[in-house]
């Protein structure tokens, strides 16, 4: 544990920027994999109406997301700014609070999910063939909850020590899983679009039971030789990863707006084309949530230690790595839009009558950088309310109207654009609340009284 320490409190922050960010990024793709396997396989092997099943079904998976990061993203803050105020008791109590947590949240998702899957799909505008494929994907995925919800959460803790490698390592073993599996179940083994939803599930139980031995192994500060349960951990644990579940429930909810937008205004080739999209949007954001891991562990770590210059520098400059990270794959996909939709699309009518419609989505997207590294700020330093505001703004309050509002205004186009427009209003509010909150630490740190209490 000191070592990490020591490294993140005084490391060279540029050295920091590689050694966290390339195996968050990383990480966080293979994250990004087992939906993109999923999608391609079965537009490839099985065809568009399945897909479009898989994409439509997709939103309501985020379900799961949302538990695992609820519990792992408020265990990792706390965890990171324990190991920085070097509060072994707390270190000891987070693990025993992460596994029950998930037990009984996953529990509760398996068996509500498995009953209304249909209720929801219908609710997205999904129809015949659709909706009979994606209840069954749903059911199934729904299933192997627990294992999903552990394997991602306990991820998170691993990270919180600053471990990235580790962390990386074992999220590549599922992500090699589910490519290896995803032909098999689905062609081979002809199971169609449940074949995917297999191939998943099993790689993630596989992935979960890796990560129970990492920590038996004592490989870890955290162990479950030590597990132990702390009420009092809670109330702080559900109020920061709050906001950031709250963002993958608002991932929900938006996309969930969008397919009914679709439904109404558009038809099955916008249907197919909006869940390409959709998918291939949360997988580019995917890297910057990699770049916020590496950050979330700077900053937990010396905000406990005290070191506010040190915050200040992290996410200024974990903030522009991002936005140039994120630069490279916007120019791609505003130059080659049809290269991007033909890996999941084989109709050329689709891709040639909605290539354009991809690029208003994306138009704004380099702006999310700066929006991530804020909400991971936030979050890192237990302010869990300034990054659910950023998250609900981004992804209703603000959205839904201007979506409703553009796509009645200038038809089906309004609704590619919405997302771009959004993005650019969150951004500057995003840099204002950064722009305060600095000032504040700015204030403690030119104080002449050491001993102020940080006023949360």
């Amino acid at each position: 544990m000191n070592k990490n320490r020591e490294e993140l409190i005084n490391g060279n922050m540029f050295t920091l920027l590689l050694k966290l960010s390339i195996p968050g990024i990383m990480g966080m793709l293979v994250i990004g994999l087992y939906n993109l396997c999923d999608a391609i396989f079965v537009g490839k092997l099985v065809g568009e109406t399945a897909l479009a099943a898989v994409s439509i079904s997709s939103p309501f998976t985020f379900i799961n997301n949302c538990i695992a990061v609820l519990v792992g993203v408020g265990s990792s803050s706390i965890l990171s700014r324990a190991i920085g105020a070097k509060d072994d008791k707390v270190v000891n109590e987070i693990l025993g609070n992460l596994i029950l947590s998930v037990l009984i949240l996953s529990l509760t998702v398996t068996v509500l999910g498995c009953f209304f899957s249909e209720n929801l799909l219908r609710f997205s505008g999904a129809k015949g063939e659709i909706l009979k494929s994606g209840i069954n994907y749903l059911r199934i995925v729904y299933i192997g909850s627990f294992f999903v919800n552990f394997s991602q959460s306990a991820n998170m803790l691993i990270r919180g020590e600053g471990k990235m490698k580790e962390a990386m390592g074992i999220m590549a073993l599922g992500a090699i899983l589910n490519i290896i599996l995803d032909p098999i179940f689905i062609k081979t083994l002809n199971f169609g679009v449940e074949g995917a939803a297999i191939a998943t599930v099993i790689a993630q139980i596989i992935q979960a039971l890796v990560t129970f031995m990492y920590f038996k192994r004592n490989k870890s500060i955290l162990s479950v030789a030590k597990l132990k349960f702390a009420f009092d951990l809670m109330p702080e644990i559900l109020s920061v990863g709050g906001s950031a579940a709250m963002m993958q429930l608002m991932y929900l909810v938006q996309q969930t707006a969008l397919y009914k937008l679709i439904s109404i205004y558009g038809g099955d080739d916008q249907l197919v084309l909006m869940g390409v999209a959709l998918r291939i949007l949360m997988f580019t954001f995917i890297p910057i949530w990699g770049i916020g891991q590496g950050l979330q562990p700077i900053v937990g770590m010396n905000f406990g230690a005290k070191k506010y210059d040190r915050v200040k520098d992290a996410v200024k400059i974990f903030s522009i790595a991002s936005t140039i990270f994120i630069g490279v794959l916007w120019g791609f996909y505003m130059l080659k839009p049809r290269v991007v939709l033909s890996w999941f699309i084989n109709d050329r009518t689709i891709i040639e009558n909605g290539y354009e419609f991809f690029r208003l989505m994306f138009l704004t997207f380099p702006v999310s950088g700066l929006i991530v590294m804020s909400m991971t700020f936030f979050q890192s330093i237990g302010k869990g309310g300034k990054s659910a505001l950023i998250t609900v703004l981004k992804q209703v309050i603000l959205f839904m109207p201007i979506a409703i509002i553009l796509t009645k205004t200038i038809g089906i186009k309004g609704t590619w654009l919405a997302s771009s427009v959004t993005d650019a209003i969150v951004f500057v509010l995003s840099f204002v609340l950064l722009a305060i909150e600095f000032k504040k630490l700015y204030d403690i740190n030119s104080s002449e009284n050491q001993n102020i209490t940080y006023i949360k």
